[in-house]
């Protein structure tokens, strides 16, 4: 049902998630991200919120991504449903993926990069993502974007996409956050979006928005 990818610059250590899928509104489920901390991809059959809710806390206390998702698996019934991707701070992954869950299924780790899905048109999405990825110059954004427009024109979601998003939280401000709800073209509205947020004035407004390291910007 969602193909994503969560990965790392480790330059900068920005983190970020690009996810797109055939059901309304991915980008309140799915993608889950904190500078120095890590990020959470949850998605499948039936997605299990709480792995954002409880991982990323447990992630911030330092614990590894496999252990975080070793603990995660552990204590949901209901795992064999689930499709989890797990990156900690310092770009060691994680990854499961549920026998239940509809093919094509399954996830690719790396370091610093993990790509997932699910009900995929092929396993061919994945290996386009992380191949994109890896050879696209640019900023995280950029290369987060290029994977996810791969995943697509590989096949995708096999139902056909609706809603897709970008999550990138640089540890300056507030994280980039664009979604798109819902349209005939997710992963090319989200695109142009990204573009549009580009806007200086914007970039700037996000920049000077506080943080961990600095409560009292303004």
């Amino acid at each position: 049902m969602t193909f994503t990818i969560i990965a790392r610059d480790p330059d900068s250590g920005a983190i970020g998630v690009a996810t797109a899928t055939g059901s309304l509104a991915v980008g309140a489920q799915v993608p889950h991200c904190r500078f120095d901390v890590g990020a959470v991809a949850t998605q499948g059959w039936s997605t299990n919120v709480l792995f954002a809710r409880r991982g990323l806390p447990r992630l911030a206390r330092g614990e590894s991504a496999s252990h975080v998702l070793r603990a995660l698996i552990a204590e949901d019934e209901g795992r064999d449903f689930r499709q989890l991707a797990v990156m900690d701070r310092d770009g060691n992954t994680a990854g499961w993926t549920g026998k239940e869950n509809s093919d094509a299924k399954g996830h690719l780790e790396a370091e610093n990069l993990i790509v997932a899905g699910n009900i995929l048109r092929s396993s061919e999405v994945l290996a386009a993502m992380s191949a994109a990825y890896t050879a696209t110059e640019g900023d995280l954004a950029e290369r987060l974007l290029a994977a996810l427009q791969a995943g697509e024109a590989a096949g995708g979601d096999s139902r056909g996409s609706c809603s897709a998003a970008l999550l990138v939280d640089g540890g300056e401000g507030a994280a980039l956050n664009l979604r798109v709800d819902y349209d005939d073209n997710p992963v090319a509205a989200l695109a142009r979006l990204h573009e549009r947020s580009k806007d200086q004035v914007y970039r700037d407004f996000l920049r000077r928005l506080p943080d961990e390291q600095d409560p009292s910007r303004y």
